[in-house]
């Protein structure tokens, strides 16, 4: 049987829902922490007895459980605060909108403090479900608290939203997706960004472990730690609609995108012994001799990934800064292209140089073949298949500015672009990534 103090210590569990003091201060709480976020409002959320008794006998508390609390406007636009205030430990924490989905967030390790990865969606109910363990071996082992949960409507304005790409099809498995924002948000606003990344939401058939990295305050890139599995769909969609961001920025609705990977197709291209290897899920299907870029126009090493096909391109010298005049300046309609870089590097047919193929390089960047050859290579090849260039001379292609150059990244320097900090410093650090 209960004793009288231990009845009214569990008559109520004493809860914080608050903000974070600023965007860039949305770290979890450290452990063992228990001091209550600026702004917040205190709430007593009651865990009585069967019969009730006693519910009302700490009069300084306010029972709120099973009814409804209306967030402050300046408290909604930072992630959700659940700190406990009384003996025990946050056994279990769940937020649910009202529609059944749950709201992710994190419990610090003592168990003591709930938050949200992103704040709630404004105009919104939720219900917050709370199992609190009793630690000090006396009285009831176990206790549930309910909290309904209401936020104020988003206020009239501009939104954030996001056009997701790269569009609806079949793409080859280096293809990365990737996110325009209507408005930017910058690198020192780490919280937005976090609250940004965590509601574009990324699924795949079969799963693979994958991160958004910012590109810049409006451009994300998004990809797996490896290539994308052969015939995998992909699902992208924003939660931002409704979603506050920064105080004065909510976020609006963008339109989701499906799309495929075909085979696994690889070209690598061994600059050293002149020759393209194509690869379909891993088995060589054709050795093409080849020709690259010559000295002082050497064809970029790493990985790229095609970007378009052209049946037909007009190449001029003038287009990399060669002046008319200069004995290496051409102007010349070019068959069978495949395009790896924005700047003007392809993959297509060059039969004026069909001695030099397979023998030495003469090329002004781009990788030369027959005809024969380059038709095969562009009826073969689809938007997002990978081609490699190796044991060449030329500088590594960037990651970002001169097409799709993301893989040129390891693992870890492709986390360290995510607002959670997927990398593993990052994470021993004490950043989150919360699971898709």
């Amino acid at each position: 049987m209960l004793s009288r103090g231990n009845i009214k210590e569990w008559s109520a569990l004493s809860v914080a829902v608050g903000a974070a003091l600023a965007l860039n201060a949305t770290q979890p709480a450290a452990v063992g922490a228990r001091t209550t976020p600026a702004r917040s409002v205190l709430v007593s959320v009651g865990v009585c007895p069967a019969d009730g008794a006693l519910c009302s006998a700490r009069r300084r508390n306010t029972v709120f459980d099973g009814r409804t609390l209306a967030l402050d406007p300046r408290t909604a636009a930072r992630p959700l605060d659940l700190v406990l205030r009384t003996t025990g430990r946050l056994a279990d924490v769940t937020v649910t909108d009202h529609e059944g989905r749950r709201v992710a967030g994190t419990v610090t390790p003592d168990g003591n403090h709930w938050t949200s990865v992103a704040p709630l969606a404004a105009g919104g109910r939720f219900t917050a479900s709370l199992l609190v363990e009793r630690t000090d071996g006396a009285g009831p082992p176990r206790r549930h608290a309910l909290l309904h949960l209401r936020t104020p409507a988003a206020p009239a304005g501009a939104r954030l939203t996001a056009e997701l790409g790269p569009g609806a099809g079949t793409y080859g498995v280096g293809q990365p997706l990737t996110a325009e924002l209507s408005h930017p948000v910058p690198a020192i606003a780490t919280g937005a960004r976090r609250t940004v990344e965590h509601a574009l939401q990324v699924s795949s058939e079969p799963h693979v472990e994958g991160s958004w990295h910012w590109v810049g305050p409006t451009t994300l890139h998004y990809r797996p730690r490896d290539y994308w599995p052969a015939h995998t769909t992909i699902r992208v969609r924003s939660e931002l609609d409704r979603l506050p961001v920064t105080d004065h920025l909510y976020g609006g609705p963008s339109a989701p995108l499906t799309l495929t990977t075909g085979d696994r197709i690889e070209a690598v291209t061994d600059v050293a012994a002149h020759t393209m290897t194509v690869l379909r899920d891993g088995r060589v299907v054709r050795t093409i001799p080849v020709t690259t870029g010559k000295a002082g126009y050497r064809t970029r090493g790493g990985v790229k990934v095609v970007l378009g096909k052209e049946a037909t391109v007009r190449m001029r010298g003038d287009s990399i800064g060669i002046a008319r005049g200069n004995r290496d300046f051409y102007d010349l309609k070019v068959r069978w292209a495949t395009r790896v870089t924005w700047s003007g590097e392809y993959l297509h047919a060059a039969p004026w140089s069909l001695d030099a193929q397979g023998a030495e390089d003469v090329s002004h960047g781009c990788t030369g073949m027959s005809t024969e050859d380059a038709a095969w290579l562009y009826r073969t090849v689809r938007e997002g298949d990978v081609v490699r260039v190796v044991n060449g001379f030329g500088e590594k292609m960037t990651p970002f500015d001169n097409g799709y150059g993301d893989w040129n990244l390891s693992w870890p320097e492709w986390g360290r672009g995510s607002a959670f900090g997927v990398a593993a410093e990052d994470a021993a650090a004490g950043a989150l990534r919360p699971a898709l």
